[in-house]
């Protein structure tokens, strides 16, 4: 069995927070969730390297928003993916640090399962480069030349 992967839900709003938790947790994934963006650098200040699979956060919060969640969260996890979710359309154009954007309300539970399946599957880096095994017969020839 796979391990699961780890998620780190950040959203100020409890209610989307939950119903975002509920759906990654239905489909296998481990979700850490906070309503605080600096509550999220601790969790990853503490996180070993690669622990965390992807940072999902909304990009409209108290305190610190998305992109500066983001940019810090990178600098002490450099490879963490990041997700960044917002309540308005409109606010596509205010991403300047997240890897993806959707925009909340204007997407299915299927989109967002898409963009965090790939996401994830980016971290985890591209597929080890396989070596050609010879045939068995070809290596028994090669070892033993027929002497004539």
């Amino acid at each position: 069995m796979r391990p699961k992967k780890t998620i780190l839900c950040v959203d100020d709003n409890e209610q989307s927070l939950s119903v975002r938790k509920f759906l990654l947790e239905t489909r296998g994934y481990r979700v850490i969730d906070t309503q605080s963006p600096h509550q999220a650098l601790e969790m990853l200040n503490q996180a070993l390297p690669g622990s965390v699979d992807l940072l999902l956060t909304d990009l409209t919060m108290p305190q610190m928003d998305g992109n500066a969640l983001i940019r810090r969260a990178k600098e002490i996890h450099p490879a963490l993916p990041s997700l960044m979710v917002s309540g308005t359309i409109t606010s596509a154009d205010r991403n300047e640090a997240a890897d993806a954007f959707l925009p909340k309300g204007a997407n299915s539970a299927s989109e967002l399962l898409d963009r965090v399946r790939i996401l994830v599957a980016r971290k985890r880096g591209p597929k080890k480069h396989v070596v050609q095994m010879t045939p068995l017969a070809q290596q028994r020839t090669e070892a033993y030349p027929a002497t004539a």
